[in-house]
């Protein structure tokens, strides 16, 4: 019978394709100048010469766009389905995509009410009591459009504007789709899963075209489709600086890893969730994202194992944006980075910041599986381990040792695990403050000079390391598996051991095996002529 394999022999050795694509990208589609009050009177007044800004001039506006959709949709003969409550928007459009045979072209036209912001008039008076009318925002119920389109370049997609002033839009797009079209044209062999692959003849090409897809390829989309389609915008709107804009809503990451065969997923991920379900805890989560967590950190921080019929997935979260890991089709490990508001991470929206966002997406993604890859093998030799328990020589400077025992050296060793992978290392104070309440002490009660002698222990046993030119750290790999392998082993070995033979007698398995252990021991000493 084989031994069971770990997590970092599944992933290194039964890998087949591994693949790292922008996933779902839901993007705002506005008008930077009509998001303010004041921005939308000046359209009326400084643009479109009106004497008053008032609602009532949009309401023509709406009815004229409304018209050129429905007499778009006349001339090309294009359905226009009116989506029912609780109706999911995305089996719809694959019914209709699996009758469409074109290269491109437009599904059908959707119809749902939904609350977006508005402007409307309300009456204000000034100084000599006079009326007159003011824009203000609000949200409303309002007729928004959905048109469902395949492109050559993306493959399916939807652009869906609202019907009343400010005419915002939304676009949703999917990367996969793209990498899909984009290996087809260069007639490059792939095997598909439902949002993925599954094989390809050039998997080289295929990362490179993932890679490739950026802000200039989804700017060219939207504006394809704008000169396409009916919006409400004239050329002089454009020309005089009302012209649509993109901004990140939501975008998800994702890494797809294909194994050998359905068994070794199904033993990958059951290792996965059975060895990570700490995985949200804050000090994880610290980790993954490369991001302080404090009190004041919004957001609930836990590790949640869903189940959808009989396939499990394994979440977890921070403040709105999220990681989710499931076993695809029985065929991959999929990893998934959902960002759902990029000042979660103090980035801007505008598109421009989507390489940004890309390297926190999938850098999360890595940090994960490099977690999970090393927190089920942590262990250090007894070499290593004597010599992080005893005291050290290193270039002619002694340190002294980092105890299993000590709670300080544990305290130091778990604050390790934390910074590992931060892209920027860490720093006196960010140590300080993470070692504090381990040892239960305030914030500010470590002095920088305390701590500077406890980094030096670190150094010196070779559990970091300074980035050159800078008074920054970072954990090297003997750091990380020490750390790992001293807290995990005081936590659930040394201390739930301990509370388990201290427990009231017959309480527990392990306090009773060390009665009969003392018993026979007592037995031998007796017998020995050395009782006590």
């Amino acid at each position: 019978m084989s031994r069971p394999r770990s997590v970092a022999e599944i992933l290194s050795e039964r890998v087949s394709l591994a693949v790292e694509s922008i996933d779902r990208l839901y993007l705002n589609v506005y008008v930077p100048k009509l998001q303010r009050e004041l921005g939308a009177a000046l359209f009326f007044r400084a643009h479109r010469g009106q004497v008053v800004a008032s609602s009532a001039l949009m309401a023509p506006m709406s009815r004229a766009f409304v018209a050129a959709i429905l007499c778009f949709t006349k001339e090309h003969s294009i359905p226009v389905v009116a989506f029912e409550r609780g109706e999911r928007k995305d089996e719809v459009a694959k019914r209709h995509l699996a009758r469409f045979r074109g290269e491109e072209g437009v599904l059908f036209v959707g119809k749902a009410q939904e609350k977006v912001p508005v402007y409307r008039t309300e009456k204000r008076k000034d100084a000599a009591g006079q009326k007159y009318p003011w824009i203000v925002r609000r949200t409303a119920m309002v007729n928004q459009y959905y048109f469902y389109c395949v492109d050559s370049d993306f493959g399916p997609f939807f652009l869906k504007f609202s019907s009343y002033f400010p005419y915002n839009a939304k676009l949703c797009l999917n990367g996969h789709e793209y990498v899909k079209r984009q290996l087809a044209r260069e007639e490059i062999g792939f095997e598909a899963l439902d949002n993925g692959f599954f094989s390809c003849e050039d998997p080289e090409r295929l990362q490179e075209i993932a890679d490739g897809l950026g802000e200039e390829q989804i700017e060219a989309l939207l504006r394809k489709w704008l000169a396409l389609l009916p919006h409400p915008y004239t050329a002089e709107d454009e020309a005089a600086g009302y012209r649509y804009e993109l901004s990140i809503l939501q975008a998800e990451f994702s890494l797809t890893q294909v194994l050998d065969r359905p068994e070794t997923g199904r033993v990958l991920f059951e290792e996965i969730i059975r060895e990570n379900l700490d995985v949200g805890r804050p000090d994880q989560v610290q980790l993954i994202f490369a991001r302080r967590v404090t009190r004041r950190t919004p957001g609930r921080f836990r590790t949640r194992v869903i189940s959808s019929d009989v396939v499990p997935s394994l979440h977890l979260d921070y403040k709105t944006s999220r990681i989710k890991q499931y076993h695809k089709e029985g065929r991959a490990l999929r990893t998934e980075t959902t960002i759902n508001d990029t000042r979660d991470f103090q980035i801007g929206r505008r598109l421009g910041n989507l390489p940004a966002l890309r390297e926190i997406g999938f850098n999360a993604n890595r940090r994960l599986l490099d977690v999970q890859r090393l927190s089920r093998d942590c262990r250090i030799g007894g070499e290593a381990f004597l010599g992080l328990c005893r005291p050290r020589v290193v270039e002619r400077q002694r340190t002294s040792a980092l105890r299993f025992d000590d709670q300080r050296a544990q305290a130091l060793l778990a604050a390790l695990v934390i910074f590992r992978l931060l892209p920027n290392g860490f720093t006196n104070r960010d140590l300080r403050h993470h070692v504090a309440p381990l040892l239960g002490l305030g914030p500010g009660t470590i002095t920088p000079g305390r701590m500077t002698y406890d980094l030096r222990r670190l150094r010196l046993h070779g559990l970091i390391e300074r980035i050159p030119g800078t008074h920054r750290y970072r954990v090297t790999d003997l750091g990380l598996r020490s750390a790992l392998f001293f807290t995990r082993a005081y936590a659930r070995i040394v201390r739930a051991g301990l509370s388990e033979v201290l427990a009231p007698e017959g309480n527990s398995a392990l306090g009773r095996a060390f009665t009969r252990l003392e018993q026979i021991m007592d037995r031998h000493c007796e017998k020995a002529k050395l009782a006590a």
